[in-house]
């Protein structure tokens, strides 16, 4: 019995040490929570009261975009009005280590000595949608921190990029010209989730067409828009349209406070965040239950002997 006080003890140190400030803490912080622990867990649940307050943007978008160089140039802009700022970064999983492809050892590396700014890479581990399994909880722990505003970059797989509509209060989808993702965006749903329109590498000739396209896709959409996307060009590379990409993050903040849309949001996100937990438990909890014999369903399914729905229904009626 002794051993509970004092491993709690020690989480809550670990907590200390993070809302003070400490890197190295923030970082253990994130890796139990990544790591599905039942010490991550607990930790969440002393950081969660603190949360709530950080400005949550999500990036999305197809691959060759330049979202990393767009997110650190906003960074940079964002630093410089004196905020402060934690990335989530969500890269490939690597075949071999089952981590982060990229890392953040190479990106963003402008940033890497700035106090107030903070690189988080996660693997996605398989999870389709652009996000890892854990990305919601790794926003909280950041939100907790303190951070000002809270950037989380897609793993940019294409067309499954809409989850972080669910995880983020704004959600920026960055198009480049030449890539034809005008009609991509309809039927990867990217024209329903975007807050905002980023138009990068805008130096391109085929900019004004882009961005003249989307506006066209929109109009054709016919969405009933409470608040209109607006689409703004930008060079990230050169740092040009990203003070007008920041601006625009502020005004739909201050739009979505003001429209009460903010609390059905932050509802909608508590929604999705109970439902990810009560399913990845009870789904640990039917495998406990049922030990051998879920692997023995999956047999009988994989040699047509049983229908996955009469299955599920045989095993959820055995716990």
């Amino acid at each position: 019995m002794a051993a509970g006080p004092v491993g709690q003890k020690r989480m809550s140190d670990l907590v200390e040490r993070l809302l003070a400030g400490e890197r190295r803490a923030l970082a253990r912080v994130l890796t139990r929570v990544e790591n599905g622990s039942a010490e991550g867990h607990a930790l969440l649940a002393e950081l969660f009261p603190r949360a709530g307050h950080a400005h949550i943007v999500g990036f999305t978008g197809s691959p060759g975009t330049g979202k990393s160089t767009l997110v650190s140039a906003v960074t940079r802009e964002l630093r410089g009005r004196g905020k402060t700022v934690g990335i989530i970064a969500v890269d490939p999983t690597s075949p071999f280590s089952g981590g982060a492809v990229l890392g953040d050892r190479v990106r963003m590396g402008e940033h890497s000595g700035d106090g107030g700014v903070f690189i988080r890479s996660m693997a996605s581990r398989g999870t389709l949608g652009g996000l890892a399994r854990t990305t919601g909880d790794a926003v909280t722990v950041l939100d907790a921190a303190g951070f000002d505003y809270v950037l989380v970059e897609t793993v940019g797989a294409g067309q499954s990029e809409v989850e972080i509509a669910k995880e983020a209060q704004t959600t920026i989808v960055v198009e480049a010209p030449g890539l034809g993702d005008e009609v991509q965006a309809i039927k990867a749903g990217l024209l329903e989730i975007a807050d905002i329109f980023a138009v990068n590498k805008a130096d391109a000739p085929q900019a004004n067409q882009t961005a003249l396209g989307l506006r066209m896709m929109l109009d054709i959409a016919n969405t009933p828009y409470i608040w209109t996307p607006p689409i703004v060009k930008t060079i990230a590379t050169r740092r040009q349209g990203v003070a007008e990409l920041v601006d625009e993050m502020v005004r739909h903040r201050a739009f979505l406070e003001e429209s009460g849309l903010l609390i059905e949001r932050e509802r909608a996100r508590a929604a999705e965040e109970l439902y990810r937990v009560v399913r990845r438990a009870l789904y640990q909890r039917l495998r406990e239950q049922v030990g051998e014999r879920y692997e023995d369903y999956v047999s009988r399914i994989a040699a047509r002997e049983l229908d996955p729905y009469s299955a599920a229904k045989a095993l959820i009626e055995h716990t």
